[in-house]
């Protein structure tokens, strides 16, 4: 599918985005606030994650329960998360609901309640949800690893901040965050599906541009929100940690071996990317074959790379059993040497290409993630980026490139190792991870 992609700044600073399919009978709408996790005071911990939940707890027009059976009644999906970087929420629905799904999205956004009682029992509802993760070893292997890796950053805290840090939103702190950071200025919102720009673009002015929408981004700026101002302006150092800690509870061990890696706008973001798929990225890549299917180590075994704005990181993870943690290690390590040594192959390159190419054109066929893309290029890069100029950087890429990469991020005393499970007669130690 061709993309018909349009874009309206608006003088608030709010940016308007479609992608028409007129093929299909879905649109999905994409909101994205320009504030996550990182830029919260530290006297704030968690409240971007607590808005993001509290939205959905009634407004000015519609109670808590309105929203859940308004959800229902359009019949399609309605997701929010909160990262580090960003807020956001999705709706899909069919195309003559469009008017009605943004009339929901932006009465959430634009006029919350932030009703005591409800915010009370939200409050537990998201401890409840820190439990589950306590429950999940591999998003507590995951809370571990930022923590150590981004030692004194906001990159390394909980998203969902902590029990007590929770429980101090009220109404008064909620409000006043919300009003810094979910103000129009700070707003990205795509469409993508049957849609017309002009469409959206009217029924965004009708809320986003009004006399009280103008008046709530002329708020104090975000910095200056909170007792203690963010650190979301100070590049992550990121340390080098060897980490296990002990759960014996576990009939697993989850672990995690990474080093620093390219950050998101980077242009050798399509080299991180394929490096990374070659090395654990599907069924034929190396750490697949080598630890699942060749010596039986793992069912879980992968490689990724996750980018941020300022930072980024290449991670191998796997779960096995504690016995098994030092030979995992051991070949994961062999195998980043091999590529330090030798590189990686023009074959292993094509293919992972291959793969590349074919995750990005199947996407085209589904308007959430045509709308989602719409607004990550807007958020990372401040442009839309062309599929033939993604596809372009993809076949750009070089075993050299590859080859570079490996050599200036795959060291030594970069390399981190984080493990969770039964493992009191378990330790790795720098030499365990010399490349």
């Amino acid at each position: 599918m061709k993309e018909d992609i349009k874009e309206t700044r608006l003088d608030n600073a709010l940016v308007v985005l479609t992608d028409r399919m007129p093929s299909v009978r879905s649109v999905t709408l994409t909101f994205l606030v320009r504030s996550g996790a990182k830029h919260e005071p530290d006297d704030l911990h968690g409240i971007t994650h607590f808005i993001e939940h509290a939205v959905f707890k009634g407004t000015k027009k519609r109670s808590a329960l309105d929203i859940a059976i308004e959800q229902d009644r359009l019949g399609g999906s309605l997701d929010a998360f909160t990262t580090h970087e960003e807020t956001g929420f999705a709706i899909k629905v069919i195309d003559e609901q469009l008017s009605a799904a943004f009339d929901l999205v932006a009465d959430m956004l634009s006029e919350p309640l932030f009703d005591e009682k409800e915010l009370e029992a939200e409050q537990r509802v998201i401890i409840e949800e820190m439990k589950m993760v306590d429950d999940s070893p591999e998003d507590s292997l995951g809370d571990l690893f930022n923590e150590v890796f981004f030692p004194e950053h906001p990159l390394g805290r909980n998203i969902a901040g902590t029990p007590e840090s929770v429980r101090t939103f009220d109404h008064e702190k909620t409000r006043a965050y919300h009003e810094h950071a979910f103000t129009s200025g700070n707003l990205v919102i795509a469409a993508a599906g049957n849609v017309e720009h002009d469409e959206l673009l009217k029924l965004v002015s009708a809320v986003f541009q009004s006399p009280q929408a103008a008046s709530a981004d002329k708020a104090t700026p975000l910095a200056d929100a909170g007792a203690g101002a963010p650190a979301s302006v100070r590049v992550p150092k990121m340390a080098a940690p060897l980490v296990i800690k002990n759960r014996a509870d576990l009939e697993q061990a989850h672990l995690v071996i990474a080093t620093p890696f390219v950050a998101a706008p980077d242009p050798r973001r399509y080299a991180a990317d394929i490096l990374a798929n070659v090395i654990g990225g599907g069924m034929s890549s190396r750490l697949w074959q080598k630890i699942r299917e060749e010596r039986g180590l793992a069912y879980s075994v992968g490689a990724s790379t996750t980018m941020y704005q300022d930072a980024g990181v290449f991670s191998i993870f796997a779960a096995t059993s504690p016995e098994q943690v030092k030979e995992v290690v051991e070949v994961s390590v062999a195998e980043l040497r091999s590529i330090l040594m030798d590189g990686i192959t023009q074959e292993e390159l094509e293919l992972s290409k291959q793969t590349s190419r074919a995750s990005i054109l199947l996407s085209l066929e589904d308007s959430a993630s045509r709308s989602a893309s719409l607004a990550q290029s807007e958020m990372v890069h401040g442009r839309q980026i062309a599929l033939e100029e993604t596809l372009a950087g993809v076949d750009a890429v070089t075993v050299d490139d590859c080859h570079k990469l490996a050599a200036e991020f795959f060291t030594t005393e970069k390399m981190s190792f984080v493990a969770l499970g039964d493992l009191s007669g378990v330790t790795i130690e720098r030499e365990h991870l010399v490349l």
